[in-house]
């Protein structure tokens, strides 16, 4: 059996395990969400070739992220059940990268649509057990940042900053079959990495729901988890939790505000506030560097002032995108300024998709609990919030979406109001 996680990070210096084992899941999250969003990126050469409609494009998208939804859920309850994380993050990389090469090999809608959903259901549990992996791997101290460099750092990186870059330029280079042959290539080669290096994690010993019992035990405010004699496996069953039901809405919120803000900000600035599209990749590439460097310094700042002020502030920070986009007449550059600290509330998603849910429950539901979180939030936020903020354009203008993202990143704010604090920080200071 691998050794606990809390011997592995007692080692000093950078070349911990705790630090490989980051770095690897975060650079192979970093690669799922670059192949998420190829299909995007490479929409122009895709058109053409196999004729697809809108509405068909905006299906690729919709299916794959209901997949990606259920399969979150389903397969991270199983992890969790069967007490193992390696296979299911060993069999999420191989199969994405084997629909990465059959979404080069697409010759219909129904084949590219068939591979996208498989791939859906591949790279949903990534995340929540990839997330799960690292609460129990982390230092407390590390636990928000670690989840932030994980999630965040890596997919910003490679999805968001490079992903335009590399995939059009390999296009126009070759072909975009031959594109997605080659994207598949660096899954396979962390699938090796995680196979020789990764360690199964160990629930047995202390680590979050520890800490948190002799929080409670001492007169913390954290909520009651459910005990070791009997788990709860049921998505109802892990919904009794305060926490998990606020994080759920939370995650309703703000996936939503994060999906409509991308499907519709690049329409959005040349035809409503006359930007050039020159100008418009500048202003919204202050997005990207704010998520890579929010993504870590928000939740690491959460491990040392607490999650729930930070998960408040940071939320209701999110008003600033769509306030900005509607209303703000300035300089480029200030306008670029205002949508870097708007984008900063992504450093919050985390904080309320993994280290909450977390330290929220017993780490034997640690995976299924972040799932849920991840499910319920991909349904609405990935499936239906950009549907039904596109019918809205359709129906008044293009300032409906934006108006659509404003009330979603306040009601996210009003949300966090009612976390209980988790950060162990926290929670041993009101022990001592």
């Amino acid at each position: 059996m691998a050794a606990p996680a809390a011997d592995t990070n007692t080692k000093k210096g950078f070349f911990t395990y705790e630090n490989g084992i980051l770095v690897l899941l975060g650079f192979t999250f970093g690669l799922i969400f670059f192949d998420r969003n190829a299909v995007g990126v490479l929409t122009p050469f895709i058109l053409d070739d196999l004729q697809l409609s809108a509405s068909q494009l905006g299906m690729l998208s919709s299916m794959l992220a209901l997949a990606w939804a259920i399969s979150a859920y389903v397969f991270a309850a199983m992890s969790d059940r069967k007490g193992a994380r390696k296979p299911f993050i060993l069999g999420s990389i191989l199969v994405f990268s084997a629909c990465s090469a059959l979404s080069g090999l697409a010759g219909s809608f129904g084949f590219l649509l068939l591979a996208r959903i498989v791939m859906g259901v591949a790279e949903g549990p990534f995340l929540p057990i990839c997330l799960s992996v690292m609460n129990r791997e982390s230092s407390p101290h590390r636990r928000g940042m670690n989840a932030g460099i994980m999630q965040n750092v890596f997919a910003a990186l490679l999805g968001t900053t490079l992903a335009p870059l590399v995939l059009t330029a390999l296009a126009q280079q070759f072909d975009w079959r031959v594109t997605f042959f080659l994207t598949g290539i660096p899954g396979l080669i962390c699938a090796f990495l995680v196979w020789k290096f990764m360690k199964e994690p160990n629930n047995t010993d202390k680590g979050p729901f520890a800490e948190q019992t002799a929080s409670q035990e001492s007169g913390s405010s954290v909520e009651p988890s459910p005990g070791s004699d009997h788990i709860e496996f049921s998505a109802l069953g892990m919904l009794k939790e305060h926490n998990i039901r606020v994080c759920a809405l939370i995650a309703i919120c703000l996936v939503s505000w994060f999906l409509v803000t991308l499907t519709f900000i690049f329409l959005f600035l040349p035809t409503m506030r006359g930007l050039t599209p020159g100008e418009t990749g500048a202003v919204t590439s202050a997005m990207g560097i704010s998520t890579m460097l929010g993504g870590f310094l928000v939740p690491g700042l959460s491990d040392r002032i607490g999650r729930k002020p930070v998960m408040i502030v940071f939320t209701f920070i999110g008003m600033v995108t769509p306030l900005t986009a509607l209303f703000f007449d300035g300089p480029l550059w200030l306008m670029g300024v205002l949508f870097f600290i708007g984008w900063s509330a992504t450093g919050s998603f985390p904080l309320f998709m993994g280290v909450v849910p977390g330290e929220t429950v017993n780490p034997k539901l640690a995976a299924s609990s972040m799932g849920l979180v991840v499910c319920i939030g991909e349904l609405v936020g990935g499936f239906a919030s950009p549907w039904l903020a596109g019918i809205m354009a359709d129906a008044t203008s293009l300032n409906a979406p934006m108006y659509f993202c404003l009330v979603c990143a306040f009601l996210s704010g009003i949300a966090a109001l009612f976390l209980k604090e988790t950060a162990p920080s926290k929670t041993g200071a009101t022990a001592a």
